[in-house]
Order: structure tokens, then sequence, then C-alpha cells
């Protein structure tokens, strides 16, 4: 689905993506991981055209991401940045109906049909009892769950998600990634995410990328990541592994 070629980034002449030459596989679940500054928000600004690449391309299902117009690729992608805006006054369906502004533009009516998807999207994240609740009266998990709902109402076949968990505790966070993880595997979206927290990451992924000062260092499934040299590269710092017993999946602890 997405492709990077050659692609990098610069800021007033600081090197924060150096070039790089990657693919994102349509259908699964990647996480970019890695300590903070190490480009992973860069590069999904650079996938959700926030940012243009200094140089390369980035393709999307192999065309540049510069020859969509707007409204082409809002059909196609949706984007939640690190800090949504604010939504003093905002019901919930008045948050999820946003996602169907790029069908219907700043003066298109909506109709029966987007109702029923707004409905819809409001229902798979758990929120009808919430429908008409400001989103500013909601916790931070209900919140970033009405954030998800408008992605889906927008109905593309990617959502892009940048560090969608950073406000939230432990049991939230969970929470959210187990949704986001039934809605790839329900809807067959493709999802691209950043996370700061790599249990979680192994857990709800199919493919992890990790970068460190701007390059990407290891690239694979969970299970070829979570080992103690790799997370040694990655954070700099000696984690050991253990396989959870009732899952399987790899969880890396403080020894």
């Amino acid at each position: 689905m997405y492709q990077l070629v050659d692609t990098s980034f610069q800021i007033d002449g600081k090197t924060i993506l150096f070039p790089t030459n990657l693919t994102f596989s349509s259908g699964k679940v990647t996480t970019l991981l890695g300590h903070n500054g190490c480009g992973k928000s860069t590069l999904v600004k650079l996938l959700s055209r926030q940012n243009p690449p200094t140089s390369g391309q980035v393709l999307f299902n192999q065309q540049p991401v510069s020859s969509f117009s707007n409204l082409e690729f809002s059909h196609q992608v949706a984007y939640l940045p690190q800090h949504p805006p604010l939504t003093d006054g905002v019901t919930v369906r008045e948050l999820v109906c946003f996602g169907r502004y790029p069908w219907k533009g700043a003066f298109g009516r909506y109709g029966k049909e987007d109702y029923e998807i707004v409905d819809q999207a409001i229902e798979r994240v758990g929120l009808t009892p919430f429908v008409d609740r400001f989103v500013a009266t909601l916790s931070g998990g209900e919140r970033q769950r009405a954030w998800v709902a408008m992605l889906l109402a927008q109905q593309t076949q990617c959502i892009l998600l940048d560090e969608p968990t950073s406000a939230l505790d432990v049991a939230h966070q969970h929470e959210l990634l187990a949704l986001i993880r039934e809605l790839n595997q329900t809807l067959g979206l493709t999802v691209i995410m950043v996370l700061h927290d790599v249990n979680m990451a192994a857990k709800f992924s199919d493919h992890l990328i990790a970068l460190h000062s701007g390059k990407i260092i290891a690239s694979g499934s969970p299970q070829e990541l979570m080992t103690p040299d790799t997370l040694m590269k990655i954070y700099g710092m000696e984690l050991a592994i253990f396989d959870n017993p009732s899952t399987g999946n790899p969880i890396s602890y403080i020894p």
C-alpha cells in the first residue's frame, strides 16, 4: 500500500529522517517504535502528507502521494495526530460526522446513508450510550474511541495514528489497541501507528519497524524484533524477554 523510495526529511539543515526505503503491507497493523526524536512521528507525517519529503518519494498504491488532490487522498487515508484539535462544545455524533466531510464538502448535506454510517461507526467503538454527550466530558479512553469512530466514518482503506495511547493509562491503552486490532481484522483496515510501549506493540501488531536517530535499524514480526540484542539497539538498555504462556506473545522486562 505505502512505499518509501529513498525518502528523507530535513528541517533547518538537520536531517530528521535519512534516505529510507520501506514498504507497508496492506491489511496489516504496522507499528513504529523507538525513543523520542528518532523519526517516528516524522515518518507518519510524511505518510499523511502533513510534510513533504526533502528527497525521494512517498507512494500510495504506487502513486506519489503528492499526485492526489486533498479530496482524493482523504478518500483513501485517515490520519489522527498525536494532539487532536480541541472539541469544546462538540458532541460525539457531531465529531464523528466530521468524518463524512471528505465525501460531502463544506456545503454538502448529510443524507440518511451518512447518518447510518456515523451511527454504525459509533456503535463499533462502543459509544452509542454517549452519542449526545459532549466529547470534552468523556474520559481519555472514550475520547480516543470517539476519534477512532470519526476515522471509521471517513471510510478509508488506511488509518494513521500518531501515539494514540500517549495520554491513556495502561488499562485504556490495552482497550484502545484491542479495538484497533479488532477493526483491522474485521474490516481489513490497514493500520500504521506510532507507539512507545514495545509490549503493547508486540501484542497488537503484525509488523514492527524500529528507528534510531532517523534510520531504520530493525524491521520484522514481533517475534523477530523482540530479542535482547535488538531491543538494546533500539532503546540502549538491557531488556530481557519471556513468552507469555497463555498467548505466546514475547514480553520484555527490565531484569
